[in-house]
């Protein structure tokens, strides 16, 4: 698979991060790529980093979001910051490395939500 780095998108999630006030996420520790041959069907995707890794070799968990530049790039502003805001969600409080489901005992990542975060940008 062919990725880069994404600075914009990078510059996009620290915005969000303290518009949102996700004050949980170590913005240092959050990466941005964008691929461009991937054969998912995703607009983007986030990789959490394994606690082995942390607890083997005390490394700090990290995560990167990456955009697939066939789908990403073609949405308005509004779908690319809805996608960006998704893919935050997926990031525990406790910023372990571990990525949160789509539904959980106390917690939806559904479009639904997503727009209630959105609007509360306003």
């Amino acid at each position: 698979m062919k990725y880069q780095k994404a600075p914009e998108i990078q510059k996009k999630i620290l915005q969000l991060i303290n518009r949102l006030k996700f004050d949980y996420i170590k913005a240092k520790n959050v990466h941005c790529i964008r691929s461009f041959d991937a054969k998912t069907r995703a607009y983007a995707r986030i990789w959490g980093m394994a606690k082995l890794f942390k607890e083997v070799a005390g490394l700090e968990p990290h995560y990167i979001i990456e955009v697939n530049a066939r789908r990403f790039d073609k949405l308005s502003e509004r779908e690319q910051m809805k996608t960006l805001i998704h893919e935050l969600m997926h990031i525990p409080k406790t910023f372990s490395g571990a990525l949160l489901p789509h539904r959980g005992r106390y917690h939806r990542i559904n479009d639904r939500e997503v727009e209630k975060i959105l609007e509360s940008m306003k």
